[in-house]
């Protein structure tokens, strides 16, 4: 049961102030007054549910939250939150196995909002390797393996650089969503032990992407990712889903992607 404990204006005040927007700002991209915003915002007036939606489409507020205001109007509830094992989403997860098994021999993944492991292709299970135990058990949280030191982190040459990256994407994405669940990911990672100070600047890489250097026996796997969501989606699991995939920076990483994939299929033929 969802349940919101202020008014609804205060919401819509609050995610207008995360999305550092005046309220003539917000006014303008709804095609509404200041006045009447202001009313809904002090409570003066009561949004209908098309406005609760309108409003919350101009801010970008995820699913989750439009439900959760939504309630705070005294409207139920529109956002499906399936299991992603439901039949109604069994062409979303068709298509997340085909793209996920057509990335082979590279490393691919999806997780949830807060980084839970939800699928990955055979490409990351050698990535792994090392990793204790705690730390893979259900829920795997990526972040978590790949920073905590009993995780990755002691196996990433260029520790400083991904940190701060990763770091810095967490941070934005948890302020983007106020997600409880992300925020406390932000502070456990940082208290992790201080990892070196990078010592490459962007131009080290080509001014275009900071690479994953992960150390695989005597080899150094470089590796960049790309992001990919659903587009347009009304249900929260798929809103919440992210597609991680990873490409071969160089050509000797290529290689050995290749190489371990022709064996893993020689061992399971």
């Amino acid at each position: 049961m969802i349940k919101s404990g202020k008014p609804v204006g205060e919401h819509i005040r609050d995610w207008r102030t995360r999305r550092r927007m005046s309220q003539l700002d917000l006014a303008l991209e709804a095609e509404i007054s200041t006045r009447h915003l202001s009313f809904l915002e002090t409570g003066r007036a009561q949004p209908s549910r098309e406005m609760v939606l309108h409003l919350s489409e101009q801010l970008e507020i995820p699913l989750r939250e439009r439900n959760v205001i939504l309630v705070a109007a005294g409207f139920a509830p529109v956002f499906p939150e399936r299991s992603l094992e439901a039949p109604e989403l069994a062409a979303a997860r068709r298509a997340v196995e085909v793209i996920l098994k057509a990335h082979e021999p590279y490393p691919a993944l999806v997780v949830d909002l807060q980084w839970n492991l939800v699928a990955a292709n055979a490409a990351l299970e050698p990535m792994l390797a090392g990793v204790a135990a705690h730390l893979l058990a259900p829920p795997l949280n990526v972040i978590r393996v790949s920073l905590h030191p009993e995780g990755l982190a002691p196996r990433i040459a260029n520790l400083g650089e991904w940190h701060g990256h990763i770091i810095e994407r967490l941070r934005r994405q948890a302020e983007l969503t106020a997600d409880p669940g992300l925020l406390a990911l932000v502070e456990e990672v940082r208290s992790y032990p201080k990892p070196p100070a990078p010592d490459r600047r962007p131009e080290d890489y080509g001014d275009v992407v900071v690479p994953l250097q992960l150390m695989m026996g005597d080899a150094v796997l470089s590796l960049f990712g790309t992001t990919t969501v659903f587009g347009t989606p009304v249900d929260i699991t798929l809103s919440e889903l992210t597609l991680e995939t990873f490409f071969p920076a160089d050509a000797a990483t290529a290689e050995i992607l290749r190489l371990a994939h022709e064996a893993r299929a020689a061992q399971t033929g």
